[in-house]
């Protein structure tokens, strides 16, 4: 290795993110299915040549709060309200319907009650960067299937926030309900300061140096580090923090520019997170998991297309509308590795069942891409006539 290793990781992560890229490009695939795939062949189960994953998920962890941090500027409280009378129903029936096979499964393959319920969780959400990058910018903003899609999985991120909070109060001692009331305290807490503070200090702030780009970009780091280190400081994860912190900026008229602005930071940290799962995936323990990872994708991927189909055209929804959205909600979310992550930190699963789940998202991530490719217009399309940007 290099005298200066920190340089030697960047290189190898960033370089072999670059390559991997290109072949999933060609191959129709969304890019985090080649960051995960880098992570895992750089890592200690193959090659050896990146071993210091504490480092690369101490950085990756900023990405994340980056991207939650991100998906509360595009959430204005108001903006929620009306989407949640347009897909509520939807959103909270398809999450059950699909929540309940994965919790089956995990139990006749011999988990234990806590894991099954784990594994069920985790089936509920679809991808948010899946769901996104491969949906037109003119899909995207301008036509009802971007609106149901979006409105979708906004609400599954903030299911997938409560469910963060009630992982943490399960794998904290002390009584539960005791830590539920806690954690709902410093919630209320949190709230509190954060749509205070960004009234009264911050949006005053930026609207009167707003012309000012490095200082928006620079306040708009430090708000979402600043919240981030409030909700640790109050029990929370940070995660929490950094989604609070920007939905309490997101009426203000700048949180656009802040969004566009902060988006390559968020991005060049996410690499850093998909490739921090790969190196943390056991090759040796893919076999143990391989037939039950299949079990559990081909449920996902048989089960949320036609679940979101039928539970749309009973909203309303003509057929055609309908049978899109379903597909390119098809498949486990990123949400899920988190989840993931922080049960088998809670303790309340073990490695093995954390890595069943991470090899169910890949399957997952790879063939509904290719199905929403192969079939839908995207910004990869296989042919002219699919490709959109």
């Amino acid at each position: 290795m290099s005298s200066d290793p920190i340089v030697f990781i960047f290189f190898v992560i960033f370089s072999g993110a670059a390559v991997l890229a290109t072949v999933a490009l060609y191959a129709r695939q969304a890019l985090l299915v080649a960051y995960i795939a880098v992570g895992v062949i750089v890592g200690p189960s193959v090659l050896g040549l990146v071993t210091e994953r504490v480092l690369i998920e101490q950085v990756s962890h900023i990405g994340i709060m980056f991207l939650l941090f991100l998906l509360g500027l595009d959430l204005p409280v108001r903006k929620l309200l009306a989407m949640m009378r347009e897909t509520t129903v939807v959103t909270m029936a398809g999450s059950v319907i699909a929540a309940l096979p994965g919790m089956g499964v995990a139990m006749a393959l011999g988990y234990g009650l806590t894991e099954s319920l784990v594994v069920g969780a985790t089936m509920m959400f679809s991808s948010t960067i899946i769901g996104l990058k491969l949906l037109p910018v003119s899909i995207l903003h301008h036509r009802h299937t971007g609106e149901i899609i979006i409105s979708i999985l906004l609400l599954q991120d903030l299911l997938a926030i409560i469910v963060l909070i009630l992982l943490e109060v399960a794998g904290g001692d002390g009584s539960l309900g005791l830590g539920i009331l806690g954690a709902m305290l410093s919630l209320g807490t949190l709230l509190a300061f954060a749509f205070g503070f960004a009234r009264w200090v911050l949006v005053p702030l930026i609207r009167r140096f707003d012309k000012i780009h490095e200082y928006i970009f620079l306040m708009a780091i430090g708000w979402c580090l600043g919240m981030a280190k409030a909700a640790g400081a109050l029990g929370l994860s940070t995660e929490i923090g950094a989604f609070i912190g920007g939905v309490a900026l997101a009426t203000s008229p700048i949180a656009l520019f802040i969004a566009e602005s902060l988006r390559p930071l968020r991005d060049f940290f996410l690499v850093m997170f998909f490739v921090s799962l790969g190196l943390g995936f056991d090759i040796s323990m893919a076999g143990a998991v391989a037939l039950p990872a299949l079990v559990l994708a081909g449920v996902v991927l048989g089960l949320k297309p036609r679940m979101y189909r039928w539970l749309l055209m009973r909203e309303g929804e003509e057929p055609k509308v309908a049978t899109e959205v379903g597909v390119r909600l098809g498949q486990v979310s990123e949400f899920s590795l988190i989840i993931a992550l922080v049960a088998e930190g809670a303790r309340l699963i073990g490695a093995e069942v954390s890595a069943l789940i991470q090899l169910t998202t890949l399957i997952t991530f790879v063939v509904s891409s290719y199905l929403i490719v192969l079939n839908y217009p995207t910004p990869i399309g296989v042919s002219e006539r699919l490709r959109r940007n």
